[in-house]
């Protein structure tokens, strides 16, 4: 619907509330979003409604009560920006509420500035932050996925040098501000300040003035900001052309700079398309992360490189003594290396550092599994599963660590445990199996496999073992079923052949029995049982002969 003001100009409501109903929608997206509202009321006024700024402090100064006559109220403008803060603010209550009435909770090492007791020194780190980012915006070349965990070093005195940086930051946007105020030129003030606007209004849910945030820089809070860098750059270029005498020069200039600019963007998105490039480009910008350290090492070790990977996962635990699922990780390669000792120090200090954390504690269980601690292994998954009530793989390992101890029903129970959580649990669903298959309960265990095979049709390793099953309950042709079916899923499989080949010898089908133990061995000749079960059937097959002769 439309209003009409006294002087008779007409502003549209519902553009306005569209306009709130986007913010809302994009601080869903990400919570810097909200910031358009304010985006929004400055164009409004400098732009749509040509508010002399000036005029208006100099007024709001004295008290004038015809604010008015500084266009305020001229086309509705103090009415739409009324609604414009009037939604920005029931947008963040909303946020509030569904936020649990409380900030979220961030670490010293996410933004160890906001930790420190000193204001000064938290003041001053946080000055220093706004010049890096003002710098990104002018020279976006050190560029990183994360700036956290030590990348950006504490500033505790006046004598150390980056102070020049925040002096010099300070020195240019009061520069700004006072021509954005002062400037008799008001087409001048108005796109000073129009610039200025979008350059610090999006950016000051991250300034850290209002609540902490769980960063030190992050490149994309000044994607909105750099809509005002680039008009304050635009203008700045359009009086220095009016000004230089040698335009063509000031041109290439510019012309350069932007040239250079998209070879940056261009490298950047080539870093982005593999987490390889991206997180090894970030060694050089922050090489005191650890967290950089630790996502290289995770993903050459998600690659099959663990060498390498524990070069990165020491280093990221050296640069940060606390980094505890730099720990785990690393524990868990030890662990695969058998290096026993060394994973249980690191996997013991990382609980010791963080009680709660269960992975950790599983991890341990496992490692002291394997050194034939049972007690203490048990204990560390009953403490995993204290911490996460559902933790499925912590239940599939303590049912191993049961079955090592011939403790079958507590085995039993554990697994079934975790196939409740996590239905398609394939190695919980087949230990179970194969458990009731080794102590004769042949009934449940086939159960049990049909039970699973609905759940997870096509897992071979299922339909191998309830194969194995049938087959000792003589129910040799669903068995063969099973076993070809699992052989086609996996046909390199050397046991899946092998124990086919078992399955026709005991069903009398000789000359099967004998080309899947041929297969078999071709596989895997060193396949145990198979070779001897080979023997056997040639020699009955050669007596056969025989007696046929």
């Amino acid at each position: 619907f439309v209003l009409t003001d006294k002087e008779g100009h007409h502003f549209s409501v519902f553009w306005v509330l569209v306009s709130v109903l986007l913010g809302a929608i994009a601080m869903l997206c990400k919570e810097q979003g909200i910031t358009i509202l304010g985006l929004n009321a400055v164009f409004d006024a400098l732009v749509i409604n040509k508010l002399n700024v000036l005029d208006f402090i100099q007024k709001l100064l004295r008290k004038d009560k015809l604010l008015e006559n500084a266009g305020m109220l001229r086309k509705g403008l103090l009415f739409r920006i009324t609604l414009l803060m009037s939604g920005g603010a029931s947008i963040l209550y909303i946020r509030w509420r569904i936020m649990g009435t409380g900030p979220p909770a961030f670490t010293e090492v996410d933004n160890p500035a906001s930790f420190a007791d000193s204001l000064f020194v938290r003041a001053i780190n946080y000055n220093y932050y706004y010049s890096l980012n003002a710098w990104l915006l002018l020279c976006p070349w050190w560029l990183c996925f994360d700036w956290s965990m030590g990348c950006i070093p504490l500033i505790k005195s006046v004598s150390d040098w980056r102070i020049i940086a925040l002096a010099a930051l300070w020195f240019c946007l009061i520069g700004l501000i006072c021509q954005a105020l002062c400037s008799e030129d008001s087409h001048k003030r108005r796109i000073l300040t129009l610039g200025l606007g979008f350059l610090i209004i999006p950016f000051l849910p991250a300034s850290n003035l209002f609540f902490r945030v769980g960063f030190v820089v992050a490149e994309r809070v000044i994607y909105l900001p750099s809509i005002g860098y680039c008009i304050l750059f635009t203008y700045g270029f359009s009086l220095l052309s009016k000004q230089a005498k040698k335009k063509k020069i000031l041109a290439v200039a510019v012309l350069g700079i932007l040239l250079i600019n998209i070879m940056r963007c261009a490298l950047r998105s080539s870093q982005w398309r593999s987490e390889e490039q991206l997180f090894r480009s970030a060694l050089s910008v922050c090489p005191l992360n650890a967290k950089v350290h630790y996502n290289v090492g995770k993903n050459l070790a998600d690659k099959g490189n663990q060498s390498a990977a524990i070069k990165y996962y020491r280093e990221a635990v050296r640069l940060n003594p606390k980094y505890v699922h730099a720990m785990n990780n690393l524990g868990n390669i030890l662990k695969e290396r058998n290096e026993l000792q060394e994973a249980e120090e690191l996997l013991s200090l990382a609980v010791q550092i963080q009680p709660d954390f269960a992975a950790a504690w599983m991890n341990l269980g496992i490692v002291q599994n394997s050194l034939r601690r049972f007690e203490e292994a048990e204990q560390s998954y009953w403490t995993a599963i204290k911490h996460r009530k559902k933790y499925p793989d912590c239940y599939y390992n303590l049912g191993r660590l049961y079955a090592d101890l011939n403790r079958h029903i507590d085995a039993l129970n554990a697994w079934r445990n975790a196939t409740v959580l996590k239905p398609e649990h394939s190695l919980a669903w087949n230990n179970m199996i194969i458990l009731l298959d080794n102590t004769g309960n042949l009934a449940q265990a086939e159960a049990v496999g049909r039970e699973a095979l609905e759940l997870i049709p096509n897992d071979h390793s299922l339909m191998f073992s309830l194969a194995n099953v049938l087959g000792k309950s003589q129910k040799y042709k669903e068995s063969e079923a099973l076993f070809l079916k699992a052989i086609k899923a996996n046909p390199n499989a050397a046991s899946y052949h092998g124990n086919l080949a078992v399955l026709y010898h005991r069903w009398g089908n000789l000359d099967l029995a004998k080309k899947h133990y041929e297969v078999s061995l071709k596989l895997d000749p060193m396949a145990p049982g198979t070779k001897e079960n080979y023997n056997l059937l040639r020699r009955k097959l050669e007596q056969l002969q025989k007696k046929g002769g």
